[in-house]
């Protein structure tokens, strides 16, 4: 049985075509998703002082490749990036949040480590973020860690059939206003399955009630991410890395989801992860366009 496929159009813009995917579908993108959950655990453990960004990222890409997976970051080349893209995970440290681009970088005690990948296995893709504080954590960068690994769990609590997608968005954004950070609405959240970005773009503030009807079959990659006192964003001269504008410190939370008849089901979850309790290790996490 293949994906059932609608046209939706909201608030009178182009009309967007959006695919359910079948419960056989969903397990397909699962198993992507926990290879991804595999990764971002073996990078959570490898991040340390000392830790070379390139390092990191040739090791993921080993994982990549002994797995049979394909990278979706690999030769992408959007009209936001300067392509093609040349590495199979984002890493951005501190004040940058959003594609990351490897570079010679040695991680430094207190450092902020913000991971991002999508992988596709047999045709199917997953995408997910954490963000960990490398070494000795500061508090401030805990609780911005924590506030979207928080926003998150809103998120996904609200991908439920018969909600809208302005449920989601406003669940996230309420999360931002409770601890007082400011909201960046350019990039977000997005549909996913057969590729990396599909249709629907979920931004990371709005209104309740709002949008797209939520129905069983939509897979959609839920990211926010918030930057401490700003939701001005500037890129960095290499034409991907994305950074807060005033140089305050960033974290960034993802999870691919399913939305099925029962409860939001996360393709992407950690082992380790136990959503709402403190983070285990200095931070750990268990938007437009779409951030990725």
């Amino acid at each position: 049985m293949l994906g059932f496929r609608y046209n939706y159009t909201d608030l009178g813009r182009e009309v967007v075509v959006i695919e359910l995917k079948t419960p056989a579908e969903i397990e397909r993108m699962h198993v992507a998703g926990r290879f991804v959950a595999e990764v971002l655990t073996e990078v959570g453990r490898l991040a340390d002082v000392g830790v070379n960004l390139l390092d990191l990222e040739h090791h993921v890409r080993g994982m990549i490749e002994r797995r049979g997976a394909e990278s979706c970051y690999w030769d992408y080349a959007p009209s936001f990036g300067r392509g093609p893209f040349r590495n199979v995970i984002c890493l951005a440290v501190n004040d940058a949040v959003l594609h990351g681009l490897p570079h010679d970088y040695t991680l430094r005690d207190g450092d902020v480590l913000t991971a991002d990948i999508a992988v596709g296995i047999d045709g199917w893709v997953a995408d997910s973020a954490r963000t960990v504080v490398v070494g000795t954590a500061a508090e401030e960068d805990l609780r911005i860690v924590r506030a979207t690994e928080e926003a998150l769990e809103a998120a996904i609590g609200m991908a439920r059939p018969g909600n809208r997608l302005g449920d989601i968005s406003a669940a996230i954004w309420a999360v931002a206003q409770d601890h007082g950070y400011p909201v960046n609405d350019e990039f977000g959240g997005h549909g996913i399955g057969r590729t990396m970005h599909e249709d629907p773009h979920v931004p990371n503030r709005g209104r309740a009630g709002r949008g797209l009807k939520l129905r069983p079959g939509l897979t959609l990659a839920l990211e926010p991410w918030f930057a401490r006192t700003t939701d001005q964003i500037v890129h960095d001269a290499d034409g991907w890395t994305i950074r807060s504008a005033d140089g305050s410190r960033t974290a960034h939370s993802e999870h691919t989801v399913a939305i099925t008849e029962d409860a939001p089901l996360v393709l992407t979850r950690r082992e380790s992860e136990d959503p709402g309790a403190t983070p285990e290790r200095s931070g750990e996490s268990q938007a437009g366009r779409s951030a990725w």
